[in-house]
């Protein structure tokens, strides 16, 4: 932690003075139980993305109607995160985490055993509710089981590289099982998972204990929720039918008007969801700002190299998802680095160098021509520009959870969850409409345009960012304060 940060408070046990880096036994286990149930929910992001034709034509579904096996997960992981946040501060993390782990071993039991459409669908909806119970749950367990320091920076690191991984490994996953098995086994893997999770899990994992229980904030959580679930379905509406299509801007608007309400309702309630002194924290709005922009740039990115390799390039769908693990391995690696580059410079540090390399390392791919002379440079830039994603989000994650008192820790967590899975669910579209708005003959022009603006904005990000992000615990002591207070 920089010496920027805030010291130490003098009612924390001493050995939270001098954090040590290593893991106790116990927090080995514990972290190795949090990582596999994260990496599984990554990974269930992507998986049936290349099995959705063969799910369509064994189920029966309607070509258009097959996004909604994507939308539907999505649609509940991020509309529901915030809310399971507080949730999680509220009523206990390891109770929730169990819950949704549960809850994703028998959705994905369903899953695997559909027989019909709708009953897809609803498997997939229990995903989606699970994962917005356990991110935030996992996450908060993590910030509060590690006293901020190296630790919980290297914690953080690993979890950033095993879910920035999975996102790649669904795809490639999702390949080899459809093409050697069944698409079922996507659904299937995730119950075995669901039940080690489980056993091993109330042994391992410890959390504080709770002081006394604030009440819920039903409006703002109700108002909140709903606003994440019209903004996602606004986003992914725009991906399929574009943005001019009054199913995309219709929802976003409804989604503008009910952040709004929610605003007002947190500036008015005693006991609001998100304590007004905790967002006026530039560490806090302005590091998740850069986890949605770091996710969003590079997660989109991903899908034009997809098609770049496939359309352009003419590779096999299992063949482009084995190329793009070269990216994925670069994560790993930025998840393992990043804490040492937290530790000898600052979060703001890395969030801003790991951008603008990630701009660096992008940019040359916005001239990539139709020849497959390309891979190669391909290769090496995608894995650069994964190592420096890594770092960058890392440091958001950093930046947004430190200073934050233990109870509310959850927010913290669902408010970097959400920025997150928004992240995903905006940069596609928007770099999907760039690619295909060019009038050509190819798709190639499109893709080196969109490219192009990816990594513009990728250095635009980092720059504001540059400018506006505070170290965390140099926001003034009256506003956390009074975040503390009204939480």
């Amino acid at each position: 932690m920089s010496t920027a940060e805030a010291p130490p408070s003098p009612s924390r046990p001493s050995s939270m003075n001098a954090p040590a880096e290593r893991f106790t036994p116990i927090q080995t286990i514990a972290m190795a139980v949090l990582l596999t149930a994260n990496f599984t929910l990554a990974v269930d992001f992507s998986i049936l993305n290349v099995a959705l034709p063969h799910i369509g034509a064994e189920l029966g579904f309607a070509t258009s109607a097959l996004q909604w096996i994507v939308t539907s997960f999505a649609l509940c992981a991020a509309g529901f995160t915030l809310f399971f946040g507080r949730v999680a501060d509220l009523f206990g993390r390891k109770r929730l985490f169990l819950i949704g782990i549960v809850l994703l071993g028998v959705a994905s039991l369903a899953g695997g055993l559909a027989t019909e459409p709708s009953l897809l669908i609803i498997a997939r909806i229990g995903q989606g509710v699970a994962t917005a119970m356990v991110t935030p749950a996992a996450l908060s367990l993590m910030t509060t089981m590690f006293p901020e320091g190296p630790a919980r920076s290297k914690a953080l690191g690993l979890n950033g590289a095993l879910m920035a991984a999975g996102f790649t490994a669904g795809a490639v996953l999702g390949g080899l099982l459809t093409g050697a098995v069944s698409w079922r086994w996507a659904f299937f893997i995730n119950v075995i998972v669901a039940l080690a999770v489980v056993l091993i899990a109330p042994v391992v994992l410890r959390e504080p204990a709770r002081g006394a229980r604030p009440r819920l904030d039903v409006p703002g959580a109700a108002t909140i929720t709903l606003a994440l679930v019209a903004l996602v379905l606004g986003i992914d509406t725009a991906g399929h039918a574009g943005w001019a299509h009054p199913g995309a801007w219709g929802p976003i608007l409804a989604a503008l008007v009910l952040f709004a309400v929610f605003l007002a309702i947190e500036s008015r309630v005693a006991e609001p969801m998100v304590a007004p002194g905790l967002l006026r924290r530039r560490s806090i709005g302005w590091g998740n700002t850069a986890g949605l922009l770091a996710f969003g740039t590079f997660t989109s990115l991903v899908f034009l190299l997809t098609l770049y390799l496939q359309e352009v390039l003419g590779y096999s769908a299992i063949t482009a998802g084995l190329i793009l693990g070269v990216l994925g391995i670069g994560t790993v690696i930025g998840g393992l680095v990043a804490p040492k580059i937290i530790g000898r410079t600052s979060a703001k540090t890395a969030i801003v160098a790991g951008l603008m390399v990630q701009a660096a390392a992008t940019a040359p791919l916005a001239f990539a021509g139709g020849d497959r002379a390309w891979l190669v440079p391909l290769l090496i830039l995608t894995f650069v520009g994964g190592i420096a994603n890594l770092v960058a989000i890392v440091g958001y994650v950093v930046a947004a959870t430190s200073g934050v008192p233990a109870h509310q820790q959850g927010l913290a967590t669902g408010l970097v969850t959400m920025s997150q899975q928004v992240g995903i669910a905006l940069g596609t579209p928007v770099m999907s409409a760039i690619a295909t708005g060019v009038a050509a003959a190819t798709l190639l022009p499109g893709l080196q345009l969109a490219i192009g603006v990816n990594a513009a904005v990728a250095v635009a990000a980092a720059v504001v960012l540059a400018i506006f992000l505070r170290r965390p615990g140099t926001a003034p002591a009256t506003a956390l304060q009074s975040g503390a207070a009204a939480a």
